[in-house]
């Protein structure tokens, strides 16, 4: 059988329609304390389609039994193919951050592309965030969830997941989840119009993989100037953008996605979001933090998605 699509390593695509992924290392969830100060406990949010998730809990808080934790829902990467929470780069990175933080992190596994095109992503992952909504009186490790101090994030393709769902959470009147704030990381947008870097040489191999990786997740019929990849062509009304919550980009200088991370936060600030923070690491890669969890640049991205968190 032909391979008609491949990211090496990690997807094969076959002319059939079947997929083949190669998943790394993975980390199973424990409710045992860690050496690491956190445990983890896997939920099913909706067994049918299916959708699970992992929620993150640190071990010991400084505050009181009755005290309340912001919670922070999370979408990995992947260009919406690939990834998982189970992922060891994602669960290290989350266990660590819940800890880091002082907060309940629930990361989503949603159905991947080309099985399930957008925006069936997009639709699993609000789904998530009304399963949250609702557990919170029934899930023991979601009873200290702070509902008033919701945080959505993600990386790569999950930071294109959060726009979404916080443009659906904010027109969702009847949510109890309040959305915060945003924190993107190196987020995965395009368009039809390439970007200078997208033109440069040398440049071809990268536009080839984001290429596929979008002919694979973007409904049939339709281009790179679909809403869920090119985030301009949205409708989203000046009313609307005004409620939309505070948002902080983080970009990495040697990542090739670097200028659409930029060009999203330009774009929302000119469209009247109320705080919109672009923070750049100029000697990081693309999603270095799932690569190297333990790394020094990853705590000090930790460190700076705590304080944007605590400013609110």
């Amino acid at each position: 059988m032909s391979i008609v699509a491949e990211a090496p390593g990690f997807l094969q695509v076959f002319a059939d329609g079947s997929v083949k992924r190669f998943a790394p290392e993975i980390v199973h969830a424990s409710s045992d304390q860690s050496s690491n100060g956190y445990k983890s406990k896997d939920v099913i949010i909706d067994p049918s389609k299916p959708i699970t998730g992992r929620i993150f809990l640190p071990d010991h808080s400084p505050h009181s039994s009755s005290s309340r934790f912001p919670v922070l829902v999370y979408f990995h990467g992947g260009g919406f193919c690939i990834g998982s929470t189970t992922w060891l780069g994602y669960h290290h990175f989350l266990g660590d951050f819940s800890v880091a933080s002082q907060s309940i992190v629930l990361s989503i596994d949603y159905r991947l592309a080309p099985e399930n095109c957008l925006p069936v992503a997009y639709d699993d992952c609000f789904y998530s965030l009304e399963w949250l909504s609702h557990q919170v009186s029934s899930e023991p490790w979601l009873a200290q969830a702070d509902l008033c101090r919701v945080f959505l994030s993600g990386d790569s393709a999950g930071g294109n997941i959060a726009h979404q769902v916080a443009i659906r959470a904010m027109r969702n009147k009847a949510l109890d989840a309040k959305i915060k704030g945003l924190l993107l990381i190196h987020p995965y947008f395009g368009s039809e119009k390439r970007t200078p870097k997208e033109l440069a040489e040398g440049a071809e191999g990268y536009v080839s993989m984001n290429d596929m990786f979008w002919g694979l997740s973007i409904p049939k019929g339709l281009n790179r100037d679909y809403f869920g990849c090119n985030f301009e062509m949205q409708e989203v009304s000046f009313e609307e953008w005004c409620q939309f919550p505070a948002v902080v980009v983080y970009v990495a200088g040697l990542d090739f996605l670097k200028d659409r991370g930029v060009k999203y936060a330009e774009f929302v600030q000119k469209k009247g979001v109320k705080e919109v923070r672009l923070v750049e690491m100029k000697e990081e890669s693309h999603v270095f933090h799932v690569f190297y969890p333990q790394s020094e640049a990853t705590r000090l991205l930790q460190q700076q998605m705590c304080v944007f968190m605590k400013s609110y």
